[in-house]
């Protein structure tokens, strides 16, 4: 890889609980994660966000607010670097009414209390955020976070 893939994810948070996919390929294989996925050329942050969103849980989103900026790199055993993503949060509003259904690269969609998404394997940004939310509410921070995937 010569230089970084831009990724987005979404935070859906209904009835105190938060939607997570888990993920069936990839690096996060075997991961709860938010929604989320690459950017495509010509898409807005905003617009891969919901667009991921849908893609991956059939939930079509509104009103997307950036929340967080990770860098994702991850090493391979000889210390070189194997990837390296920046991703984009966002907190993003959904209608009470629409289901979740896992599509896409997604293998299962399900809403998750705090307690409960972090008792499952989930990154760290993902922690992270949960974190920081129910310590804090959906205040948009600006922050730019390094971390190893």
């Amino acid at each position: 890889m010569d230089y970084p893939r831009i990724a987005v994810s979404t935070i859906v948070k209904r009835a105190e609980r938060y939607l997570l996919v888990l993920r069936a390929s990839g690096q996060a294989s075997g991961y709860y994660a938010f929604p989320g996925g690459k950017v495509e050329a010509g898409e807005t942050l905003s617009q891969a966000a919901l667009r991921e969103l849908q893609e991956e849980t059939g939930i079509c989103g509104e009103n997307p607010r950036f929340f967080r900026l990770y860098d994702l790199i991850s090493h391979n055993t000889n210390g070189s670097v194997e990837s390296h993503y920046v991703l984009a949060v966002h907190l993003v509003d959904a209608d009470n009414g629409q289901e979740a259904i896992a599509a896409d690269d997604a293998a299962d969609a399900g809403w998750y209390s705090a307690s409960e998404a972090l008792s499952l394997p989930v990154p760290p940004s993902v922690r992270e955020c949960i974190d920081y939310l129910e310590a804090n509410g959906p205040v948009a921070q600006l922050r730019a976070l390094t971390m190893e995937a």
